[in-house]
């Protein structure tokens, strides 16, 4: 890949991409050596989500999930002018990667329910979608700083666990990134 990528007059070396999302592309990068993701925010348009400031939206929902005790990657950087932020690397799979694999991921669903536990008191939801999920060292990390105020339907427990067991919505989402 080799591209470069500038936060705040820091140069990182882009090595590969790790995902698209609603609100950006991330990249894994490196700088002096050490690794991290970088998140380019864009402004593509989403059928189902409307977005205001992102890159303020990503600092606030950043803040709301440390007071609430989510266990997230530190943000080292963020680059208003730009709109880059630069995350710590969480080295492992996504919970997504486990489950194409054909593991069973039960095992990290009593974090995952600790998790939404602790954004419910807070009064909010994350993305529990598999893929904003890495695990690393036996503990389940939320990657993503998405979340939104609380409301039953988008919860873990009524939308959520749907796709983190082989669910016909889970495989229909497979095979729709597939083809």
């Amino acid at each position: 890949m080799e591209e470069r990528s500038t936060v705040n007059g820091k140069e990182y070396v882009l090595i590969a991409l790790l995902g698209h999302g609603k609100g950006g592309y991330s990249y894994l990068a490196e700088r002096e050596g050490k690794r991290s993701v970088l998140k380019q925010i864009h402004h593509e348009p989403c059928d189902y989500y409307s977005f205001g400031d992102k890159i303020e939206a990503e600092r606030r929902d950043y803040e709301r999930l440390l007071a609430a005790g989510i266990r997230i990657p530190a943000m080292l950087d963020l680059d208003e002018q730009a709109e880059r932020i630069v995350k710590e690397y969480i080295d492992g799979p996504t919970v997504m990667e486990l489950l194409r694999a054909g593991k069973n991921v039960e095992l990290y669903v009593p974090q995952v329910r600790e998790m939404a536990a602790a954004a419910r008191a807070a009064g909010l939801n994350i993305d529990y979608f598999p893929t904003n999920f890495v695990v690393c060292g036996g503990l389940l990390w939320y990657v993503d700083y998405e979340c939104n105020a609380y409301m039953d339907e988008w919860s873990f427990e009524n939308w959520g666990i749907r796709y983190w067991s082989h669910t016909p919505e889970l495989e229909a989402c497979l095979k729709q990134q597939e083809t």
